[in-house]
C-alpha cells in the first residue's frame, strides 16, 4: 500500500525553500520546475512514478538527492518507479534495466 506525503518537506528536500513553493510554478527556473513535477509524483498516492530524464540538466548534488529519493519511494514506500533516461550513470542504480536495442527490448 503506498501512501501520500507532505508536499513541503518533499520540496524543501529536493532544495526548494518554502518561499519558492508558494511561487507560481511559471515563475521558477527551469531546474526548480523539474523539482516540483517530480515533488508532485513523490508527494502523490499514486503506486507508480513514471520519471522520463528525472536528472537531466540538474546539478550532480541535486541529480544523487533525486535519485536517492526515487530509491526510497520504491524500497520503502512501495511505490513502482519507473525511469527513463540517457544517463547511464543513473540506469546503474536501477534495480532492473531494460534498454532498447535495434527496437526491441532487453532485459539487462
Amino acid at each position: 500500500m503506498t501512501s501520500k506525503l507532505p508536499a513541503l518537506p518533499v520540496l524543501e528536500r529536493l532544495g526548494l525553500t518554502k518561499e519558492e513553493s508558494k511561487r507560481n510554478v511559471l515563475k521558477l527556473s527551469g531546474g526548480q520546475q523539474q523539482r516540483v513535477a517530480i515533488a508532485r509524483a513523490l508527494a502523490s498516492a499514486a503506486p507508480v512514478i513514471l520519471a522520463d530524464e528525472p536528472t537531466g540538466n540538474l546539478d550532480e548534488d541535486t541529480a544523487r538527492e533525486i535519485t536517492e529519493i526515487l530509491r526510497e519511494s520504491a524500497h520503502q514506500m512501495g511505490k513502482c518507479v519507473v525511469v527513463v533516461t540517457h544517463s547511464n550513470k543513473l540506469a546503474k542504480q536501477a534495480d532492473v534495466v531494460f534498454r532498447l536495442k535495434h527496437g526491441g527490448l532487453q532485459l539487462n
